[in-house]
Order: C-alpha cells, then structure tokens, then sequence
C-alpha cells in the first residue's frame, strides 16, 4: 500500500512526509524544494491481540508494539509541488504525475493558513483561499488522465463500436498503468453514464469520466496544515466544505517526534497529549518550545499527521488488519515468533487469498483456515474480519 503526499509547493508536504517518517529529506519555505520524489515508511495503529491472549508478541513487519498497539508499516511518496496547468507540463508537472502512478491513496496537503498563493509563493496570511487549492489539483489530475485517456480515441473507439468490444476494457487498456482496477471504471461509467456509442463522447464526458475514475481510483483526503496559524473560521468553512479534512500541524508533529527522540518528551504518534518526564532538564528555550508545542497540540486534540495516515488507511482504501500464525496454539511462526506479521489487506480479502499475498506456494496448495479466536475451521471463501488471527493449512 502506498500513500502520495501531494499538494502545490511550499504548504508543508516534506514536512509532513519527515513528521510520519522522520526521513530526513531538504525542506525550505520556497517553490520547489522537493524536485526527485521521497520515499518512506510511516506506520498507522492497530490492536495488537496479544494482550487479549495473554501471551507477548515479538513483531517481525512493524516497528514496534507498544502497551498493545501495533504499529503497522505503510508506505509515503512525497513528490514534487503541482501547479496550476501541470497536467500540460508546466513547472515539474509531468514527473509529479508520473510518480503518482501507482499511489493507491492520497493525502493532499494544504495551507490552511492562506500564506501561499497558487504557484507557491508567500503572500500575507489569509489573502489566498485554500479552497482553490482543493479544487485546482483535484482538475489537474482528472485532466492528467483525459489526456491519457484521449490519446487515439476517435480510432480507438470506432474500432470498439464496430466490433463490439467492451469500452471498459478498452478504458482500463488504457489507464492500468495508473493503478486503475475494472472496478474502479465500473463505478466511474454507472455514476456518469456516457452514451452508449462512445464515438460521440465529447470533451466535456471524457472530463467527467476521468474526475470520477480519479475519485475511485485515488480516493483523497485534505491535510489542513498550518492550522494552528489559521483562524476557526476558516477551518471550519473548509472542513464543511470537502468530504475529509483534518487539521494538520506538520511541524509541531515533527518537533514533538524528535523531542521525544531525545528523551525530553514521552509521546505515541497520534496521541492528542505528552508528558515531560523531567523539566528540570530542560533549558529555558526548550521548556518554552515545549510548552508551546503543547498548547498547538492541545486545541486540535493532536497534531493531525497520525489522523490522516489512518483515515487513509483505514477510510479512504478500507483497510483491515489480519495477523497470520503458523501454530493455532502457540501463536506462532515456524521460527517460534508469536504473532509476527500484521497484514493489511482489503476489506472483503478471503481466506485464500491471504495465502496468495503470504507466499504463491501457499495459495496454490490451500486446504482450508482456522479461525484461531473461535477454533473453527473455514474454507477458502472465508471472508477475514478486522484482527482476526489466521492459520492457513496448506498441502505440503
């Protein structure tokens, strides 16, 4: 699963991608700081079930699992800034795109204060309208994929009507290098219901069609960042105003990270407080920075940052999480580690095709499944629920 932090330059994207990562990459208030796509791994929440079993867990594809949430790794793309006619080229547009290709899901990061105009620029606080900010990318990448889309379509569509070929086949021909699934364009054609003849398409269709094929296909979620420097009004007719924001503040994520790095701070991502273990060790300027740190955190309930990888994952691409064990017993691997992998998978993933994603061996000499919570034995069409723990019986 990979997640793009996208938004126009200068609104706090690589300081976003550092706050979930702490990657280390440049970040500077000016266009364009980010020129070659960043990469990197951030981890969203999830219930460990190993305090429900009473036994300890000893992870092998999360970080960590702490007091009995599991942390859970998901990749991040930070990319280059996108502005206004991108999709034709201008500024780093076509290498933007290009690497948007296979993002399942997108985080779109916006100056939520106004301090940036639509290239990116600093302007006074509050003189631009982050709303066109919502609105100009969401275009963009609908006209990206038109142009894909229009690229030999009056041929390729005569051929198709001649010969009766399914136009969904011939869309998805067409866009699968974009991470597009038949069941996204399925759902793009029965919300715009083109003509039948797709030779008569025009513009306007072809426009409507790509938006929603977009909204499938990378569904999106507006990061308000800067939000502890915007005003309630502001967030609120935002928040109102598109289906998913959530106020941000990258940098007091960031600072807290590396606070708690340092030992001056005790604080779990996501968590809408910290503690200072000693303050008697801390100078007058970090015991200032900290107390503000705690007052940013403090009106929003968090920082925001954790919130948006998790509604990425968990709401945006309906993720669940399934934990895979060798031992139904034991709760283990073949190595001895109790509940070593957590799998996020697709809501409605059966059984066998856990054992697909685990190893193709043992997809191809599935048996049947134990559901290791109530001992029952499942077939292949098992539907997994959310945590369930897994035991896949294979021939050998």
């Amino acid at each position: 699963m990979q997640i793009g932090i996208v938004g126009k330059p200068n609104v706090g994207k690589s300081t976003f991608f550092c706050s979930a990562t702490l990657a280390t990459v440049e970040i500077a208030s000016y266009p364009f700081t980010t020129i070659k796509a960043n990469r990197g791994v951030a981890y969203v929440r999830g219930k460990c079930p190993h305090v429900e079993f009473g036994t300890q867990c000893t992870p092998r594809n999360a970080a960590a699992c702490e007091n009995g949430t599991r942390l859970i790794p998901v990749e991040l793309l930070d990319v280059a800034g996108l502005v206004p006619d991108a999709w034709q080229g201008r500024g780093l547009g076509n290498q933007f795109l290009d690497d948007l290709r296979q993002a399942d899901a997108l985080i779109h990061v916006v100056d939520a204060s106004g301090s940036t105009d639509l290239e990116g620029n600093t302007v006074p606080p509050g003189s631009h309208d982050p709303m066109e900010d919502v609105r100009f990318l969401e275009r963009e990448i609908a006209m990206w994929m038109k142009g894909i889309l229009e690229r030999g379509w009056e041929r390729s569509a005569r051929q198709a009507h001649m010969e009766g070929k399914n136009i969904e086949l011939l869309i998805h021909e067409r866009l699968t290098g974009l991470g597009v699934t038949p069941n996204h364009i399925s759902a793009a054609m029965r919300e715009v219901r083109p003509p039948e003849n797709p030779q008569t398409w025009d513009p306007e269709i072809m426009y409507r069609l790509s938006d929603a094929i977009r909204r499938q296909a990378k569904p999106m979620l507006i990061a308000l960042n800067k939000a502890d420097k915007a005003d309630d009004a502001t967030l609120k007719r935002l928040m109102d105003s598109v289906d998913i924001a959530i106020p941000t503040c990258a940098e007091t994520e960031l600072a807290l990270k590396r606070a708690s790095r340092s030992k001056l701070i005790d604080y779990l991502p996501g968590d809408g407080s910290f503690n200072v273990p000693d303050r008697s060790k801390l100078n007058p300027a970090q015991a200032k920075a900290i107390d503000l740190l705690g007052e940013n955190i403090g009106r929003f309930g968090g920082t925001g940052v954790q919130q948006c990888l998790e509604t990425a994952a968990y709401r945006l691409l309906d993720q669940i999480i399934v934990y895979p064990v060798e031992d139904e017993t034991r709760l283990t691997d073949h190595e001895g580690r109790v509940l070593p992998d957590a799998f996020m998978v697709p809501r409605g993933t059966t059984a066998k095709e856990l054992a697909y994603r685990i190893h193709t061996d043992l997809g191809e000499n599935f048996i049947r499944a134990i559901n290791v919570r109530t001992h029952r034995t499942v077939g292949n069409d098992y539907v997994l629920q959310n945590d369930d723990v897994i035991t896949i019986v294979a021939r050998k």
